[in-house]
């Protein structure tokens, strides 16, 4: 029975580590979005606290993950197209 167990746990690990990484197109969307709608950096932080307790970036993650990801990987496009740059290259800045 031990064996058995130890057996499926590897072959699940095997399956979520040997994966396509994406670009995360709604994850970097939404944070870039955080970056840029404030210029206050503390009010940027309050938007992101938010949006982690909302489940608004989880939900991202896991859409990205799930979806968004796999649609890149078999189609070679996004269905937001690429994420742009971080804007805020330099952090405390406000």
């Amino acid at each position: 029975m031990f064996k058995k167990s130890v057996l499926a746990v590897a072959l699940a690990t095997s399956l979520l580590g040997s994966s396509c990484l994406g670009s995360f197109p709604a994850f970097n969307n939404l944070r870039n979005w955080n970056a840029e709608v404030v210029e206050a950096d503390w009010l940027a932080e309050i938007i992101f606290l938010g949006l982690n307790i909302i489940p608004v970036y989880p939900i991202a993650s896991l859409g990205d993950i799930l979806i968004f990801n796999t649609i890149e990987y078999w189609g070679g496009d996004t269905p937001f197209g690429e994420p742009d740059a971080f804007p805020k290259a330099e952090f405390g800045n406000n």
